[in-house]
């Protein structure tokens, strides 16, 4: 037979990978094409200091101004999104990586993921650079591992209350 049968981890190794470029979509590339296009067309060296200009480097300033003001703002849409758009990568990252199962592992690709993402921003005007993302996102992983792993703690002690 020419079809492979798919495996569940190929599977998972396919829904990180859709998973991912899906991320990439909303968090760099969210505004239409047209403006996309424009945005590209009128890039300059002098993008990047427009970007070190408006780039917030300060730990917890987004933050505190989401919670100061989150009468006024979409403040819990942007917090909760931060999070919740990476815990995905928490749960996915362990089942595709057999080094992602522990926690550092993941934890240090999620980082230099988010890093990544920002640093892209920051310089190509795509988007803001802010450390407070850098932080949210990847308290997300790190929740989407804490689930991750409380699931299979739950799991195992199912399976060994059933033998006994």
């Amino acid at each position: 037979m020419l079809i492979k049968k798919i495996t569940s981890k190929n599977f998972l190794k396919f829904l990180f990978a859709v998973y991912i470029v899906a991320l990439i979509k909303v968090i760099i590339f969210k505004y239409p094409f047209e403006q996309l296009q424009a945005i590209a067309n009128t890039w300059q060296k002098g993008v990047i200091l427009e970007g070190l200009g408006t780039a917030n480097f300060v730990p917890f300033h987004t933050i505190k101004m989401y919670i100061d003001y989150a009468y006024k703002l979409n403040s819990v849409e942007n917090l909760a999104g931060n999070i919740l758009a990476f815990v995905p990568f928490g749960v996915l990252f362990p089942m595709v990586f057999k080094d992602g199962e522990k926690f550092s592992v993941m934890f240090v690709n999620a980082f230099t993921f988010v890093l990544g993402i920002e640093t892209f921003q920051l310089f190509s005007a795509f988007g803001a650079f802010d450390v407070d993302d850098i932080l949210l996102n990847c308290l997300g992983a790190a929740l989407g591992f804490a689930g991750y792993r409380l699931f299979l703690w739950y799991k195992r002690n199912k399976m060994v209350k059933k033998d006994c």
